[in-house]
């Protein structure tokens, strides 16, 4: 397979002295639930890799199949979803997860990471502290994994190989969804050791606004609708304390379900209005992804005064030197293209 560049374009800028000093670029894809491009910013065409954007097409066969089986809760969905900060409340309902499929800890094949909670400055690490397998900010999708392949009977044992039936299920959620047939999926390996796939931005927006259907899918009936209310209703599980996803979720009150991946990804859909936007910065940061989404949040007219308020600490301040000098500012400058 021949793998091309995406022609990402300048989507915020730093600006000194008002001269453009530093430049992130990326593209954005908004989709309505029909599959129709509504508006777009640079290539939306070409694969990115949508990492941890795909949690929910990731748990999608455990939900439609076995949540009657497990007894799994709004709650438990949102954790299944989740790239999460570590917190007890994750960690503890990871457990109990992992328990309903006779699962432990050692039965995960995350790895390891310091948890955000701590290595994101959210609160300091304490002293004498230890963690494992179930502050991995994937252990929730993981212990997902392990649940399905426990209901279907498969070996759990390999369970992130590409050939297990967990994978292959998975797989078979994603193409549904974004429309991309098998052939065409781009895959590669995601930082927790389970497959991941490159979509164009359009696919994944497509995706996410399909997430948002009033109307059982044919195939997956009522969990795709489940799995984004759950998020959206328990945005703490999904992510925690001073991430993103929680501050978009709580900013559009009930209407918007988010997902952040790894590498400057962003997805977020409107209930309401049945459309979804894809984004992705190009250099991975965090910071101008988030700025360039509040760009394309005010071109489409979706803020609001409180939603405005609600991610005011998103938006950065003006750039000053030691001496207390405002000496430049950060800048979304992409425009939205809209379709015909």
């Amino acid at each position: 397979m021949r793998h091309t560049l995406p022609q990402h374009i300048a989507m915020t800028v730093g600006f000194r002295g008002g001269h453009p000093e530093n430049v992130h670029h990326g593209s954005v894809a908004v989709v309505d639930r029909s599959g129709r491009l509504l508006a777009s910013a640079g290539d939306v065409e070409t694969p990115v890799f949508a990492r941890s954007a795909l949690k929910p097409f990731q748990a999608m066969p455990l939900i439609s199949a076995f949540t009657e089986r497990y007894q799994l809760s709004d709650e438990d969905i949102a954790l299944l979803c989740a790239s999460h900060n570590g917190e007890p409340m994750h960690t503890q309902r990871v457990a109990h997860l992992l328990a309903r499929a006779g699962a432990a800890e050692s039965d995960l094949l995350c790895g390891t990471h310091v948890p955000y909670v701590w290595s994101m400055g959210m609160r300091p690490m304490p002293e004498g502290a230890t963690f494992g397998r179930l502050h991995h900010n994937c252990s929730g999708k993981h212990s997902g994994m392990l649940m399905l392949a426990h209901a279907l009977g498969a070996d759990t044992d390999g369970y992130v190989h590409p050939e297990h039936p967990v994978q292959q299920a998975i797989r078979r959620s994603v193409c549904h969804f974004s429309g991309q047939t098998d052939e065409a999926l781009v895959t590669g390996t995601d930082g927790c050791s389970a497959p991941n796939y490159a979509l164009p931005l359009r696919s994944l927006a497509w995706a996410f606004a399909r997430l948002t259907d009033p109307q059982a899918d044919a195939q997956y009936g009522d969990a795709p609708l489940r799995i984004a209310r759950a998020m959206s209703r328990h945005p703490a599980l999904v992510s925690g304390e001073g991430r993103n996803d929680l501050a978009l979720m709580q900013a559009g009150r009930g209407d918007w379900v988010s997902k952040v991946g790894a590498d400057g990804v962003q997805t977020l859909a409107s209930f309401r209005r049945g459309v979804a936007i894809a984004a992705k910065c190009s250099e991975g940061q965090l910071a101008p992804l988030m700025l360039g989404l509040l760009s394309v949040l005010e071109q489409l007219d979706w803020l609001d005064e409180p939603a405005r308020e609600a991610l005011g600490a998103w938006v950065p301040q003006p750039l000053k030197n030691a001496a207390g000098i405002v000496v430049g500012e950060q800048r979304a400058v992409w425009r939205l293209r809209l379709s015909d």
